[in-house]
């Protein structure tokens, strides 16, 4: 193995992802995959199947099904994963996603948004999507001398508050903030070796978000041509865009990063519309 590949590589390290059956979850977790991770995909559903389907492919993983909203069910996973692995590296946290009941439309507005949406959502993105996992994970993490890493998944929400998704960018945003708190406390008071940091995709084309993007026959909506037009590349992101910085934030080759939050977003973010 050349030095150039050694400080990518993934090479024994055992990668969990909770949300790992979704669109991007299973993209990242693929990609992984291919630098020698030992992938534990967790999910609440077809975490088997999209493990099954990795192992076709040659790689080394395992279904775990998991439900981020329970601390126990995150516990019995992780059991199970040490069981099966023996350690875990790096903790990839991509359970989340948003609801029509959450977001504003011409049918419903901000004043008429149910509570229950709202929360879920929240609680999905944020507590399951990042805080619960990272505290059961995380609590052994800490102890290894290795250290490690968790990569926690936010979005373009949490640097512009986008129109309509009022839960989904509170969430994100939250991410983020905690994110920063993580990596700070950790290295702090536990491990200086145990980094924490998070990308933050900008539009991609999920189960979640199709139906404000494309419209029933699979054309821009008028949101999905104005993100377009305020992308400087100009089109939406494909799940396999993600796998570089993941790797890169999985490997020793950001060993002195942490604390960091890292668009991935065609040049979004950095378009002034002008």
């Amino acid at each position: 193995m050349n030095e150039a590949y050694r400080l990518f590589s993934l090479e024994g390290k055992v990668v969990v992802i909770t949300g790992g059956a979704g669109i991007l979850g299973s993209a990242i977790g693929k990609g992984l995959a291919r630098f020698g991770a030992k992938i534990a995909v967790c999910d609440i559903k077809n975490a088997e199947l999209t493990a099954n389907e990795m192992q076709k492919n040659g790689f080394e993983a395992k279904g775990y099904y998991m439900d981020v909203l329970n601390i126990e069910s995150i516990k019995k996973s992780y059991e199970e994963i040490i069981r099966d692995f023996g350690k875990v590296d790096v903790l990839l946290n991509a359970a989340g996603g948003n609801m029509p009941q959450a977001t504003t439309s011409n049918e419903l507005s901000f004043f008429d948004l149910p509570f229950d949406a709202l929360q879920k959502v929240v609680a999905l993105n944020l507590f399951g999507g990042a805080i619960l996992p990272s505290q059961v994970f995380g609590k052994f993490m800490v102890k290894r001398e290795e250290g490690g890493s968790i990569i926690n998944i936010s979005s373009m929400a949490a640097f512009r508050p986008l129109t309509r998704t009022i839960g989904y960018s509170a969430a994100k945003a939250a991410v983020s903030n905690f994110t920063q708190w993580l990596a700070v406390h950790f290295a702090m008071e536990y491990n200086k070796k145990l980094r924490v940091n998070a990308i933050a995709p900008g539009f991609f084309l999920t189960q979640q978000n199709r139906y404000l993007l494309l419209d029933e026959q699979g054309n821009l909506t008028a949101r999905g041509k104005a993100i377009i037009d305020h992308t400087p590349m100009g089109r939406f992101g494909d799940p396999d865009d993600l796998i570089g910085v993941c790797v890169w934030l999985a490997s020793d080759a950001s060993a002195f990063v942490t604390g960091a939050v890292i668009p991935i977003d065609g040049g979004f973010n950095a378009y002034s519309g002008v």
